[in-house]
């Protein structure tokens, strides 16, 4: 098992980026600076690293300046949190000042800062995030025991759990996103605590929420985290009137058919398929206008149980409702009659299919007399027959049924 002796081994640590900002860093303050978080987790873990966040001793103000001395952009991202980034070559470095809380809200926190690591860990959320490694890749275990859950999955509080929780509450959903990608068995005591300070979750903006929860529903593996948030009451707190009960055969799905995890997919098969309970849902997450328009599609009553539907009635489907609309349901209805082959089905015919062009438009209305409201009532009139024959009716014949009826 790796230790604070050790040395992390990784290519992102040879950067030009991450060696041209650290070496500006230590120029300010040699010692001063080292690797947190994500990058130093996933890395002991063997998973990608996307993003490198530092933690420095430098106050902002000198974390700006050094950077620009050296000819890098700095970024004042969240300065009143201590966090500038920096720029280099395109890719964000995001570093923050060494803090300790001074008055927290649960949703807030005033900071002041420090030069004491062990003060800047203290303050961090699970054990696992907080460990450090110097320019050189050296690791410095400030919390004990943070390496070894790092690489064994183990998502701890630092501390008090229920102290934690208060500083943040929506550290109750990162518990679960954290368990939902790393966790190697949920903390009892972490899960506890959680469900002792659900109610703090409504004090938190409904964006901060989904963010989390999109970011928790990535996971390859969510359904034990989901669960437990069922369980715990968290679930209803955050999604109102949705259940995590179907999640564990709609993953069996995904898998089966070799899909990539889609947060909204998995949001569906959580929701009652209602009206107004898909309405209540955008709206208490604040989803985005694309977000709520797919999640309104999927829902759609007008869209008739897609399983088992023969080609030509699937392909009425795909025209009247769009393929992503009817993917989403059959991948749904799937997971609830547990028929992976028939959504493989419904994804193969949708991979074939091409949206066939309305042979007929408003001048051809026009031209056979009609004129106002008759234009559109005969025209949606025509494309039902035309949709009714699998699409086969030619324009002549349209235009010969149109004459008939403006005759």
């Amino acid at each position: 098992m790796m230790t604070q002796t050790e040395r992390l081994s990784a290519e992102w640590l040879d950067w030009p980026g991450t060696r041209a900002v650290m070496a500006a860093l230590e120029a300010a303050k040699p010692g001063g600076s080292r690797f947190v978080g994500g990058c130093v987790r996933n890395q002991l873990r063997g998973a990608k690293v996307d993003d490198i966040d530092i933690a420095t001793q430098l106050e902002p103000g000198a974390t700006k300046a050094a950077l620009e001395a050296a000819g890098i952009r700095a970024i004042p991202t969240g300065i009143e949190h201590g966090t500038i980034t920096a720029i280099h070559d395109g890719r964000p470095f995001e570093i923050t000042s060494l803090r300790r809380d001074v008055e927290t809200d649960g949703r807030r926190a005033v900071v002041a800062f420090t030069q004491d690591w062990a003060e800047d860990a203290e303050r961090r959320d699970f054990r696992l995030n907080a460990i450090y490694a110097s320019p050189d890749g050296q690791l410095h275990e400030v919390v004990p025991g943070s390496i070894a859950d790092a690489i064994k999955g183990r998502v701890i509080f630092i501390g008090d759990a229920d102290q934690r929780l208060r500083e943040d509450y929506l550290r109750i959903l990162r518990f679960f996103r954290f368990n939902a990608w790393y966790g190697a068995g949920m903390d009892a005591d972490g899960l506890a605590a959680c469900e002792r300070q659900k109610e703090g979750l409504t004090r938190i903006a409904a964006e901060r929420i989904w963010k989390e929860l999109k970011r928790l529903m990535e996971a390859p593996g969510p359904s034990e985290a989901l669960l437990a948030m069922d369980e715990t009451g968290i679930l209803d707190i955050v999604l109102p009137g949705a259940t995590a009960s179907e999640t564990p055969s709609l993953v069996a799905v995904e898998q089966g058919a070799r899909l990539e995890p889609d947060p909204l997919q998995r949001l569906m098969a959580m929701t009652p398929r209602r009206v107004r309970d898909v309405r209540q849902m955008t709206t208490h997450l604040r989803l985005s206008n694309a977000e709520a328009d797919r999640l309104t599609a999927w829902a759609d009553p007008a869209l008739a149980h897609v399983l088992g539907a023969d080609a030509q009635a699937l392909r009425q489907m795909f025209y009247r409702h769009g393929p992503e609309a009817v993917e989403d349901r059959a991948l749904i209805e799937a997971a609830q009659l547990s028929q992976g082959e028939a959504f493989q089905a419904v994804r193969r015919a949708a991979a074939d299919w091409a949206r066939p062009e309305f042979p007929l438009g408003g001048n051809d209305a026009l031209a056979a007399g009609l004129k106002g409201p008759e234009i559109g009532a005969c025209l949606r009139s025509l494309e039902a027959d035309w949709v009714a024959s699998d699409f086969t009716l030619t324009r002549g014949e349209l235009l010969a049924r149109l004459s008939s009826r403006t005759g």
